[in-house]
């Protein structure tokens, strides 16, 4: 059967996942090397200001939750605006994403630091500043490891609004990388394979992942993976939907395998537990009723549209 474009959804998988509502124009093809300093000397210009893998949030009266910074205001915050990135451009005007230089712990009852993490698990912003965290967390994440140029190991030089570093002794360019994460959910008509990582939450199971790794195709890093992990051999392998994910800088692509085995020989170095789950205990687990009180990710994560979809495609 031929692929047709048209018979594709209007809306993409990847567009209702935890991340991916960002709608900053990036305008890549114009970031000069002084595009925060004309940022900044914008008064429409919005920041995020971050530390520590927290973002700052305004609390409002009633209780709302608002991620954005004016210049004046966030000055009491000792922005440092000389590793400032800029994310590109907002119907309100530019939008930099800067790290704050106040302890947490010393901020004002008006202002909370809270993690990523948290963040985007309680909901806690809008999907448009959610994805406009993610794009910031990840390029600043990006500098603060990537000090010193690997080829001769000079401290190098924030370019092009934060999407490149220069080394002034060789003249080699970094930029920003993406470390790619296949997440897979094996699957029959019947049941799924789902497992659980000591450092998961009581009674959480999700689909297994692992880091593409160089010289490897998405198909064969599904395949490897889920060899490894569980014992089990893919046929074919389905593309689903990606994730920018920022712990720290991670890109997930969702699959879907077809197992050619069914005994599990589960690596335990990885998982705590890995088993095959019917699709009605599945989506017990989906609606937080299950007996045992198991579960699978939250709403926002990859791995939950990998299994609701797949619950869904009875």
């Amino acid at each position: 059967m031929s692929f047709s474009l048209f018979d594709a959804p209007l809306r993409e998988p990847s567009q209702f996942v935890g991340f991916a509502g960002n709608t900053i124009d990036r305008q890549s093809e114009n970031r000069a090397d002084d595009s925060v300093d004309k940022a900044l000397a914008d008064p429409t210009t919005r920041l995020l200001l971050m530390n520590g893998g927290r973002l700052h949030l305004k609390l409002h009266e009633g209780g709302s939750l608002d991620p954005w910074f004016g210049l004046a205001e966030s000055q009491a915050f000792k922005p440092a605006f000389d590793q400032g990135v800029l994310l590109g451009f907002s119907e309100h005007g530019p939008v930099v994403a800067v790290l704050a230089g106040v302890d947490p712990e010393q901020l004002p009852e008006t202002v909370k630091a809270i993690d990523y993490r948290s963040v985007y698990m309680q909901g806690l912003i809008d999907e448009a500043a959610a994805g406009a965290m993610a794009q910031g967390a990840a390029l600043l994440a990006w500098h603060a490891s990537h000090r010193f140029c690997s080829k001769c190991g000079t401290q190098s030089e924030m370019r092009a609004g934060g999407y490149k570093r220069h080394c002034p002794n060789c003249g080699t360019e970094h930029f920003p990388r993406t470390d790619p994460v296949a997440i897979m959910l094996t699957a029959t008509r019947e049941k799924c394979l789902l497992g659980r990582g000591a450092h998961f939450a009581p009674g959480m199971y999700s689909a297994l992942a692992g880091f593409i790794e160089p010289g490897e195709t998405i198909e064969a890093a599904v395949r490897r993976e889920t060899l490894e992990e569980a014992g089990i051999r893919l046929g074919r392998v389905v593309y689903h939907a990606s994730q920018p994910w920022p712990f720290p800088y991670s890109l997930m692509i969702g699959c879907f395998g077809e197992p050619l085995n069914e005994d599990i020989q589960a690596d335990l170095n990885e998982l705590e537990d890995c088993r095959w789950f019917g699709r009605d205990e599945v989506r017990l687990m989906l609606a937080r009723e299950h007996p045992g009180n198991l579960v699978t990710p939250p709403k926002g994560a990859i791995a939950h549209h990998l299994i609701r979809a797949w619950v869904d495609s009875e």
